[in-house]
């Protein structure tokens, strides 16, 4: 019996954050330079093997993370520590831009992918004429002045289901599903810094970051909401068409993973 425990595994689901500047997304690269990499070395060094990790998202090279949530699958005869234990286990073996916040136990059936009802990304812009050495890191400078009003009047526009095939950078023929369903998208301003908010059941590649730059560019005069309602109706352009500039992902946080309530 002792030799069939090695067999039996154990599903935890992992929330971390981690600082995105140094790293090249989320997802396992063959250079080590993904932060999946870094929490796979993590395991080994208390484990002496890498279990499977399957993330919740994939975000992009310099994209940060509040919250990222990943399901792992332990050996149960290796593993040995209170489950509450776990994260202090690992942030040992782990570099000081990346951290898991907490673990806590799920059902066999849990994915942290698919089992997701949605996500809430956070985009930081610093609007001033001089940057803030400070906000560097994870804000867009944008030295112009915006015209708040005119992006919240065009991001309500985006609110509902809609096809967003123009606000990814995804090639036409490889977009399965280019529809989405937008629960939120608030545009808030505390002093030089503005926080847009996005919520929704999905998002297409580099959405939330050309989303982000097309009401950048409506705050500008560049842009005007007639155009965001174009592109929202792809009928009307050719299906290469894209909108507006995609913003520097360095500005993007994944804020939040949604699932039901059990």
């Amino acid at each position: 019996m002792e030799g069939a425990t090695s067999f039996l595994r154990v599903k935890v689901l992992l929330t971390l954050a981690y600082d995105g500047t140094a790293y090249q997304g989320w997802q396992s690269q063959p250079n080590g330079m993904a932060v999946q990499n870094q929490l796979e070395h993590a395991f080994e060094r208390i484990l002496g093997e890498i279990p499977p990790i399957e993330g919740a998202a994939r975000t992009d090279a310099g994209v940060h993370a509040h919250a990222m949530t990943a399901h792992v699958e332990l050996p149960a005869g290796r593993f040995r520590l209170p489950l509450q234990a776990l994260p202090l286990a690992l942030n040992r073996h782990l570099p000081e831009d990346v951290r898991v916040v907490a673990a806590i136990p799920v059902a066999a059936t849990f994915h942290a992918r698919f089992d997701a009802m949605g996500k809430t990304y956070r985009y930081r812009i610093w609007n001033h004429p001089v940057m803030h050495p400070l906000r560097r890191h994870h804000c867009w400078h944008v030295p112009q002045a915006l015209n708040l009003d005119a992006m919240q009047e065009a991001a309500a526009l985006l609110m509902g289901r809609h096809d967003f095939r123009a606000f990814t950078i995804t090639c036409p023929g490889k977009l399965r599903d280019p529809h989405c369903t937008l629960a939120s998208c608030g545009i808030r301003q505390r002093s030089h810094a503005i926080t847009l908010q996005f919520r929704a059941d999905r998002f297409l590649f580099r959405m939330c970051r050309t989303l982000t730059g097309t009401l950048v560019q409506i705050g500008q005069g560049r842009l005007d909401s007639a155009d965001l309602a174009r592109f929202l109706q792809p009928k009307l352009f050719d299906p290469e068409f894209r909108a507006g500039m995609v913003a520097p992902a360095h500005g993007l946080t994944l804020w939040r993973i949604h699932y039901r309530r059990e």
